[in-house]
């Protein structure tokens, strides 16, 4: 089992912190560093600037949002990410959720999954550097009855086939992400769960294409936090858990909720989604079980931490992304180490 390290959202105040993050994971030999965009810093720019300033660590991005850009466009941005970083570009995509999708960028939230296939297939063909033409429900290159003619990506990749990922949640986006994706981004991924609630519809997906899960790349993301008191260490992921879960999204539309459902807490989900919509932030993420913080996590000392790992790579997990939590640059470092640490001492390294 691989590690990579997410560097989440750019802009809140440790950038040069996260920058010094990627350069201490390229230098541990970690496989990929990811960075996020919701409606602040975008993934291609802090992707750029990482990778001039590392050298063999891989690049991702976690996603780059679907409805923020023509599918040509991302094409673009995968080939120049992937030709500036000598072969190290990973593209992860996904539609983002209605709120950010019709508020920030004016896009329907419709049709997900066929809007996901289309964008697939347009980049894939664009990727391919043959002249591009598509006709869909949703892009149509060239524009019929115009001076538009079919174009071909004029800039050359390091690599012919660039990784392609895409976050997924539910079940019919999971198996659509098997069938056409080289690999999956998931979050809140419990071990115990992992087969029930992702790697089920993974692999029906992938035996839709006729391939099996062999090469396939489950790459869930975990927050890490290393010390002995695992109840305290939980109590820092409280008020995420709870934004996930209760406020991420509306009440109908909420696929981090759903999540927790499938796993068992319905209960729990709708008192945290109840607080939290109704403005009770506190009380929300005091509603937030322990067990589902420390299911969907990785705390505690470094042999439990590499315990925890040797389930997830049971369970099929092929990349583990450590999200490393602690309100100094040097708490992050040594967390950064410890799951180094932990994925020797777990016989995976």
């Amino acid at each position: 089992m691989r590690l990579g390290i997410n560097l989440g959202y750019w802009g809140a105040g440790m950038d040069s912190d996260n920058l010094a993050v990627a350069q201490e994971a390229d230098r541990l030999g970690y496989d990929v560093c990811w960075a996020a965009e919701a409606y602040g810093s975008d993934a291609p720019t802090v992707l750029a600037w990482v990778a001039a300033r590392t050298e063999r660590i891989d690049v991702g991005s976690a996603i780059m949002q679907i409805p923020a850009r023509q599918p040509a466009m991302t094409a673009m941005t995968a080939a120049t990410l992937d030709s500036l970083s000598g072969g190290r570009f990973r593209l992860g995509l996904g539609v983002s959720g209605p709120q950010v999708s019709e508020g920030w960028y004016g896009v329907k939230f419709d049709k997900p999954l066929a809007r996901t296939r289309e964008y697939v297939e347009i980049i894939r063909r664009a990727m391919t550097r043959e002249r591009l033409s598509h006709q869909g429900e949703h892009w149509t290159l060239p524009l019929p009855d115009g001076p538009g003619k079919p174009l071909k990506l004029t800039v050359h990749p390091q690599r012919e086939h660039i990784p392609l990922y895409i976050a997924a949640i539910g079940p019919k986006n999971l198996e659509q992400t098997g069938e056409i994706a080289d690999g999956a981004l998931l979050i809140f991924p419990s071990a115990e769960h992992l087969e029930s609630t992702a790697i089920q519809y993974l692999r029906a997906g992938r035996e839709k294409a006729g391939k099996t899960m062999e090469g396939f790349d489950v790459c869930p993301t975990l927050p890490l936090a290393v010390g002995e008191d695992t109840d305290a260490l939980a109590d820092l992921f409280r008020p995420y858990t709870a934004l996930y879960v209760g406020g991420m999204g509306s009440r109908k539309q909420n696929f981090y909720n759903q999540l927790a459902r499938r796993m068992g807490y319905e209960k729990e989900a709708t008192e945290i989604q109840d607080k939290y919509l109704a403005g009770d932030k506190k009380g929300a993420a005091a509603a937030v079980p322990g067990r589902l913080i420390d299911s969907t996590t990785l705390l505690g000392s470094v042999e439990r931490i590499a315990d925890r790992m040797r389930e997830y790579a049971a369970a099929g997990v092929t990349t583990l992304t450590l999200a490393p939590a602690g309100f100094t640059l040097e708490e992050r470092l040594t967390a950064l180490r410890a799951g180094t640490e932990a994925l020797e001492r777990a016989g995976l390294a």
